[in-house]
Formats: C-alpha cells, structure tokens, sequence
C-alpha cells in the first residue's frame, strides 16, 4: 500500500487548529496545517482570559481542576518553545454588587470545591480604581493568554518546520476515499477541521448545532497606571499594558459578522461607566463570532461515516483552557483509540447526522 504524503491535514489554523497541531507534531506526525489569513479569527479577537469561577452564581468552570493545570503547562511549555512570553497570571477582583451577594458569595466560600480559587486575604485595595462599596472577591489561579502573539509565533514555527500553508480553503477541494483524504495533489491519512465559525458551512459537519455568538470588545487608554487585576462584573477589564486595557464583551446574535458596532461599543461604554473611577480614552473597537454550540461543550472527534474525516471545534467563550486539553484528548484518540470525553465527542450528536 502507498504511503500518504502527510499524516494530518489541519484546516485553520485559529487556536484549535494551532494547539492540535503541536500536539501531533509532539507525536512525530507528519502534519499540514492550512490557514487563512483573509478569513478573520476569532481567535485572534478573544481577550484570551482564563477564570475558574464564572457567571453570576460563582459556578466552578466545568472540568477547572483538570482543565487549569493542563493549560498552564502547556502555555509554559509552548513559551519556551516560541521563545515569547504568552502566559500571565492575574488575580481577578469581583466587586460586590450588594450586600446580599457579598453574604452569599463569603458563604459559597467554604466550599471546599471552590475555596482553593479564592484569595484568604486580598492582595490590594483597588477602591480608588473600581466602584465597590461593597467590597469584592480576589480569585486566583486565573489570567490570560496573549493570542494574537501565540497565533501569530506559531505560524512562523510551523513555516520554519515546513509544515504551513496558507491557502483559501474550499471543503469541494476534498476528495475522501477509504485509504486517503486527497486536497491539492497532496495526500492524507486524515483531515480536522478546525475551521472555528466557518466550520458551520462545512458540509461535512453542517449538521452539527453550532450557536455562534458575536462579541464586541474596547481597547481602552488610561493615564493612571493600571493595577494588575482583572475586573469581572458584568464585563471585563484586562490591562494588557501599564495604561491600556480590553474592556468586554457584548453577546449579540444577529447579525453574526465581524464589523464593530456603534450600539456595541456604547453598551461597553455605560457599562464601563459605572465601574471605572479613573479617566478613559477608547483607542478601538473589535468584534469577532465565537464558535459555539448549543449545550456549551466542544465538539470533537470522527465523522459518523467518514473514519478519516474529523472536527475539533465548538470552543466558545473559554477555549484557552478548553484548546490545550481536548487537543491532547483528541491526539490520544486518534493515534491510540483513546477514549473521548463522551460530553464532547460528536457521537452525542450523531442522531442529528441519521435523521
């Protein structure tokens, strides 16, 4: 039987894409990875932010204690590997919005699954920066991840190594057979796409219920130096400078494009109003669709009849965590048929495909 030209084909190379390359890469596999730069990312628009305790509630992420560490490993392991500083870790301040919340966020505290996210003593007053009468809560363990230069070094990586191309990307392009995946006179064991919004127009996986979501996010300039915390209450505020911070993001579902919106930008605006003390300029605006889906868990895995044709996709709004974990997972699974997280393997969804 003849040999196929590469191992892996890889369309897009956004944070999916990236971080299941390297994975594979790290498994000696021979790997194309296909990226666009005409096509926006929403990637390279995320604020990059990792957070153990989200939403109103002060729910633990889903799968944080194995997500967190995995992450941070692998974001220090890649610093070295790029030789750039990706990785920051950030406490984030959540101001109390009343007294009432204050009493059940202190009493949510004790719980032993949450306690280990949660500062004993809070490192600084940030009073004359953020309105809290009420105090707030200092979370650790959380931070950020600077995207755009993670995307941007890995790419010239991959070129260094041989094993990028950029090309406009048509699924029609493919043709998939029993042995290969063929795409531009060139040879396949197996195709992922890993095409984050676009992936909704893949005839291989349109079937999938892919709920994008557009979000709008401010760069923001300051003439105070800025504490090194991120704000979370109803939005975020994460310096990225000594005086200049991301302030998001908007939710918003029609239309789902790329273009920042007037309306968008004001509701950061007065959002940002009521938590900020200290004078603002806003430099820009951006806004990108976040690929997500409609129960909130990745979709990852194999074609329910195509066993070389793959996804890994459907990261949402906490794919710094989520990207790193399942590209290990899905490497696992497709070299060594390790089994998948069933919450995220699209076999939960193959009904969809049959119907």
């Amino acid at each position: 039987m003849a040999d196929s030209d590469y191992d892996y084909l890889i369309v897009g190379q956004g944070l999916a894409g990236t971080t299941l390359a390297l994975h594979l890469l790290d498994q000696g596999k021979k790997v194309l990875v296909l990226g666009d730069t005409a096509l926006p990312s929403s990637s390279k628009v995320a604020a990059g932010i990792f957070n153990p305790l989200t939403g109103k509630k002060l729910v633990k992420t889903w799968l944080a204690d194995d997500l967190f560490p995995y992450a941070r490993d692998f974001y220090t392991n890649l610093e070295n590997r790029l030789s750039c500083k990706l990785l920051y870790s950030v406490p984030i301040f959540r101001p109390f919005r009343s007294i009432e919340e204050q009493n059940t966020y202190l009493a949510q505290t004790a719980d032993p699954a949450i306690a280990p996210y949660i500062a004993t003593v809070q490192g600084a007053d940030l009073s004359e920066y953020v309105e809290s009468p009420f105090g707030g809560l200092e979370v650790t363990q959380s931070g950020w991840v600077d995207l755009p230069l993670l995307l941007d070094r890995s790419k010239a990586y991959f070129q260094e190594v041989g094993c990028y191309q950029e090309a406009s990307f048509n699924a029609a392009d493919i043709q998939v057979d029993t042995l290969f995946v063929s795409w531009n006179n060139l040879t396949f064991n197996k195709v992922v796409f890993c095409q984050g919004f676009f992936g909704n127009d893949n005839p291989y996986f349109s079937w999938l219920p892919f709920a994008p979501v557009k979000g709008q996010i401010l760069d923001v300039a300051t003439d105070v130096a800025l504490p090194d915390y991120i704000v979370n209450q109803g939005i975020f505020m994460l310096p990225t400078g000594e005086n200049v911070m991301r302030v998001g993001a908007t939710y918003s579902w029609d239309p789902l494009d790329w273009e920042p919106t007037a309306a968008a930008e004001n509701e950061l605006k007065e959002k940002l109003d009521a938590l900020i003390k200290i004078p603002y300029r806003i430099q820009s605006a951006a806004a990108g669709v976040r690929p997500s889906v409609k129960d909130r868990r990745p979709l990852v895995g194999i074609h329910p009849e195509y066993g070389n044709v793959c996804i890994f996709n459907g990261l949402g709004t906490k794919g710094v965590t989520l990207a790193p974990f399942f590209a290990n997972q899905l490497t696992g699974h497709l070299e060594n048929g390790k089994e998948l997280n069933p919450l995220v393997n699209i076999k939960r969804y193959f009904s969809l495909y049959f119907r």
